[in-house]
């Protein structure tokens, strides 16, 4: 606790000097740990004048093989409260989550109520407006296992026998089969900005009344976002495209988009040339205008497939890499990719 007016003072005059919210250094507020970027964002937004949550996972770096580093792995120690979305998604914390005090509360966000879910689709070609395929079939077998996209394909032989593995590990990572990319539909945005709110209101009971006005504030922006991206939208609903890998249906669904394949379920895998070949020819037999790469991973694979079918070339983000942590980070988010979507899909 601080005790001294003067040190208290100092410490405000640093936090407005460095960037750091005052109200990082409230004695009594709860200690917040949060694994994604969007989701911290609805957190940030949510604590608003009583504290500031940690981020995990920030930059580029993919939740999907992550390692804490040891700030990280104390920062879970201490936390009177983890958010985080599923273990299918971010499977680095289930050990540390084990090994949490006894008093810590867990949010695992995928079993809040209020929320559409949806179940993981293979990768490959899909029909239109197919936003909720069932799990992964057991003939999907078209799939390399590889740690750098710019590997040249393998030989056939070789093919199989990698396909094989990447499909056990796809199976393992998605073994409950719901999408864990919840955050890209508003709606469900709100949903979970509903459930940190109370979540927060039990265990720091003192500041409810603040957590509840922050999210009423939080609600009524997502509101309107949600009208302003619809309308953005809505000139190109019916463009077909093609995203990297399957993270997106979520949006899909939320704004009523025409995606129809992706290169890979998991964006750890490399696709085997029977995939490549598929989604080409989907490209040209849905006419789609776009595929869509990602900042964390090369583009060579996408270059590679886009090359004879006159498709263009945009680039998703469901993390937001490039945008900065806090309140507004969310709404961000989802701007960067309506635009992307937006822009590229009308030829911009």
């Amino acid at each position: 606790m601080l005790k001294s007016p003067s040190l208290f003072r100092r410490l405000l005059l640093a936090s407005a000097l460095f960037g750091l919210p005052a109200s990082a250094y409230a004695a009594d507020a709860p200690s917040v740990v949060v694994s994604i970027k969007p989701i911290h964002g609805i957190a940030s937004a949510i604590m608003k004048d009583v504290g500031t949550p940690t981020l995990l996972i920030d930059g580029a770096a993919s939740p999907h093989a992550y390692s804490l580093r040891p700030s990280e792995a104390r920062a879970l120690q201490d936390a009177d409260l983890v958010i985080y979305v599923s273990h299918a998604l971010e499977g680095f914390l289930e050990k540390p989550l084990e090994s949490l005090s006894g008093n810590a509360h867990q949010l695992e966000l995928v079993d809040i109520s209020g929320l559409a879910l949806r179940h993981m689709r293979e990768g490959g070609a899909w029909e239109a407006h197919s936003h909720d395929h069932g799990g992964h079939d057991d003939d999907d077998d078209d799939h390399d296992h590889a740690d750098d996209d710019d590997h040249d394909h393998a030989t056939a032989a070789h093919d199989d026998h990698d396909e094989h593995d990447a499909h056990e590990h796809e199976e393992h990572e998605h073994e409950d089969g719901i999408d864990p990319h919840i955050w890209l539909d508003p709606a469900n945005g709100a949903s979970i900005a509903k459930a940190i709110a109370d979540e927060l209101g039990e265990i720091d009971p003192d500041h409810r009344a603040t957590y509840q006005e922050n999210l009423k504030k939080l609600l009524a922006s997502l509101a309107a976002l949600g009208n302003d991206l619809d309308n953005q939208l809505a000139p190109v609903r019916n463009k077909s495209f093609v995203v990297f890998h399957d993270a997106y249906q979520y949006l899909e669904a939320g704004f009523d988009l025409n995606a129809v394949g992706s290169i890979t379920v998991s964006p750890e895998q490399k696709p085997g040339a029977r995939r490549l070949h598929e989604i080409e020819d989907k490209i040209r037999e849905s006419g789609a205008v776009c595929v869509f790469a990602e900042p964390q991973f090369r583009p060579a694979i996408v270059e590679a497939v886009v090359a004879d079918t006159g498709a263009h070339i945009g680039t998703l983000d469901p993390l937001g890499a490039d945008i900065d942590a806090g309140p507004d980070a969310y709404q961000e988010i989802l701007k960067q990719n309506v635009a992307a979507l937006a822009d590229c899909l009308s030829g911009s």
